[in-house]
């Protein structure tokens, strides 16, 4: 099994396995999500909770639809038998990563850690979007490399909730920094880590161009 297949049959099961777990915690042991909500503490403005849980839910389908279409995108044999496919869904990513910056961006302004965390989601919703634009006038001056690249950086930015939990669990429960404070690090955090992983994949999986045209 050549390094590309492997990587991509690794991104599968994380991607299939976080899908399930994020579903399962958020539609079946929390829906009310109120272990997250604890944490948001000073707010400057009212939460109307009901409102916040429906965007969020919104957010969370579309997050897992956009990382669905980018994992099947990515799979060799969808682009050489099925490209009518592979560029119809790639449209259909672009429209879930616009509904989860969106949904992400009237959610910002509540985010755990106030301004701080606010101003670091927004950020990262423009780099998101941006590369993937990037990414899709890249296919359409027919720059297959350049195209893969900017869609692999693009789709790091769908594990950004996985990226963020796991950093401030390591600050907060490991190091033991308070939780408001480990999340605003690991949203920024989130932002350099996915970017150098998305990195590290084009410069080791992707190394040789593609003699896809």
């Amino acid at each position: 099994m050549s390094t590309s297949k492997k990587a991509y049959v690794f991104m599968s099961f994380i991607t299939a396995l976080f899908i399930v777990y994020v579903l399962y915690a958020n539609f079946v042991h929390d829906p009310e999500a109120t272990v997250f909500l604890s944490h948001k503490t000073a707010l400057k403005r009212a939460l109307n909770t009901t409102v916040w849980l429906k965007v969020m839910n919104v957010h969370i389908l579309f997050a897992c639809t956009a990382m669905i279409a980018g994992a099947v995108n990515f799979s060799k044999t969808m682009l050489q038998k099925h490209r009518k496919f592979h560029r119809m869904n790639g449209y259909f990513y672009l429209i879930s990563v616009l509904i989860v910056d969106v949904t992400s961006g009237y959610m910002a302004p509540y985010a755990t850690g106030g301004k701080a965390s606010s101003m670091g989601f927004n950020l990262m919703n423009i780099v998101w979007l941006v590369m993937t634009i990037v990414a899709i006038v890249k296919i359409k001056k027919k720059q297959v490399n350049s195209h893969r690249k900017w869609m692999t950086r693009s789709y790091a930015f769908v594990f950004t909730n996985l990226t963020i939990h796991a950093i401030t669990a390591l600050l907060h429960d490991g190091v033991g920094l308070a939780y408001t404070t480990s999340y605003t690090i690991a949203v920024y955090g989130s932002i350099v880590c996915l970017m150098v992983a998305a990195e590290i994949v084009i410069r080791t999986v992707f190394r040789k161009p593609s003699t896809m045209i």
